[in-house]
């Protein structure tokens, strides 16, 4: 045979999806790994024409599992952030839309054994050694994904998948606020550099002269603003700790504003180089802790919340994100506890990835 046949999995995880892989199914070094990926999602054409990816970064993601070395977890779960057209991978983010889809696939793939109802599965990211909990219908011991359950992004409905995440503060860079502060000035803007979930720069919109209702087509054509904004993050980056971030999509930067429909703050999340059609699970976190957080950017904008938990409802371009945050602000301090969310996955196709063999000749 002239190509290497991998099993996957093919699904949805929240508003993303990509190929979910079994760990020991692939190289164990990563540039070989590296290689293999670019190969599977077709990374170097914007249509991703030679692969599996679909041309934007929300589905040109990848999850590898295996059963978990940690004593707390079930399964690990290694992601991979393919990139459109410059044939990069970036293994230093996780992503949350992807992980709703791990809970489904780890028992697919017999790394989990099924109970009857609801399997509760344990899971570490290992990027970010971030523990989740995730909470899958499993009636008669079978993945359920018809169900009821509608998120904004995603057209008709599915069965809910419940994640609670736990120790997501600091889990990159070590501290919840990096740089020591709550808002630092970079290049004349107000900036929040927060890691929580994912490391964030958190700015107001109205910094970069916008309002925050702008469409995700509207910023990506914008290309002053992109310029500005990227030269914001990798300063951001650089007091942050985590060196030169011109070729990595961490930090992220997110832009918040009053919300307009009735939910708690608007947004606007960029993957770093466009905007995300909706909100990033992880991002989704972060933002609602600056939110939460006294002193920092997003000080004053959520009304009426009183207390932990508290629930917060993020308004994105296709609509509204609902995040549960436990934390706690006695003493000056702040910490999150944990975040819970409630998403949906859907398998949408099983059986083998082919690679040229000059790429990988297999295990």
């Amino acid at each position: 045979m002239t190509q290497t046949a991998i099993p996957f999995l093919f699904m949805r995880g929240g508003t993303s999806r990509g190929p979910y892989f079994r760990r020991f199914d692939l190289p164990s070094d990563q540039d070989a790994l590296a290689k293999v990926l670019i190969a599977s999602v077709g990374s170097g054409h914007p249509l991703n024409i030679d692969g599996i990816g679909g041309g934007t970064a929300v589905t040109t993601k990848v999850a590898m599992l295996s059963k978990s070395t940690d004593g707390w977890a079930d399964v690990d779960y290694f992601f991979a952030q393919v990139s459109v057209e410059d044939r990069k991978v970036d293994f230093r983010p996780t992503c949350g839309n992807i992980l709703v889809g791990v809970g489904p696939a780890a028992i697919e793939m017999g790394l989990v054994d099924a109970r009857d109802n609801e399997t509760e599965v344990r899971i570490r990211a290992v990027n970010t050694q971030a523990r989740v909990v995730s909470r899958v219908r499993t009636p008669g011991g079978s993945v359920a994904y018809d169900g009821n359950t509608e998120i904004d992004g995603v057209p008709g409905t599915a069965a809910p998948v419940g994640l609670r995440f736990m120790e997501v503060a600091g889990g990159s860079t070590g501290a919840i606020f990096p740089t020591g502060n709550r808002i630092d000035e970079i290049e004349g803007i107000h900036v929040t550099c927060m890691d929580v979930a994912m490391p964030m720069a958190i700015a107001r919109a109205d910094a970069f002269g916008l309002t925050g209702q702008e469409s995700p087509a509207s910023l990506d054509g914008n290309q002053a603003f992109l310029q500005r904004m990227e030269n914001v993050r990798r300063k951001a980056g650089l007091l942050m700790g985590m060196g030169d971030v011109s070729g990595s999509v961490t930090p992220k930067v997110g832009l918040l504003a009053s919300a307009r429909n009735g939910g708690t703050a608007l947004t606007r999340y960029f993957m770093p180089w466009n905007c995300h059609p909706s909100l990033a699970v992880t991002g989704s976190q972060c933002l609602a802790a600056c939110l939460l957080c006294p002193g920092t950017v997003g000080d004053g904008l959520a009304a009426g919340i009183e207390g932990s938990p508290a629930q917060l409802s993020l308004e994105h371009p296709m609509g509204q994100l609902e995040v549960v945050v436990e934390y706690d602000s006695s003493d000056g301090q702040f910490d999150i506890i944990s975040a819970g969310l409630v998403r949906t996955a859907r398998k949408l196709a099983s059986g083998d990835v082919f690679v040229p063999r000059s790429v990988w000749p297999g295990n």
